[in-house]
């Protein structure tokens, strides 16, 4: 949908208004460097006041790292992390987190995304 500038713009529009309107608009991406590919589209980034990181490929750490100005330390959060590890960003503030889920809880069986562990509720 991102790759149609036609639609591109219309998210990016759309983006800005929620947040005008008090709304807290929520995307998500697999591969910044696609999301990042359409002039529109990057303003969703620059209107994003929270953002979560977690295990980045090295091309869209890259990407990442220059444009939230990461530091050495804290790209290392996103470079082969663990599942449960990564960056909370916030306005100014980087804050790497830990935070893995135990295999063993009703609450991971929810949150995997690892199709091999899918289990009906």
């Amino acid at each position: 949908m991102l790759k149609e500038e036609q639609t591109a713009a219309y998210s990016a529009e759309i983006w800005k208004r929620f947040r005008k309107w008090g709304g807290v608009p929520t995307g998500a991406t697999q591969n910044v460097k696609d999301l990042l590919s359409s002039p529109e589209i990057e303003n969703i980034l620059e209107n994003s006041d929270f953002i979560t990181l977690l295990n980045q490929a090295s091309g869209d750490r890259k990407i990442l790292s220059e444009r939230l100005n990461l530091s050495a330390d804290q790209q290392k959060y996103i470079d082969n992390s663990e599942p449960g590890e990564g960056l909370l960003i916030f306005e100014n503030v980087v804050l790497p987190f830990s935070n893995p889920i135990p295999k063993n809880t009703q609450l991971y069986k929810i949150m995997t995304t690892r199709l091999s562990e899918v289990v009906e509720l």
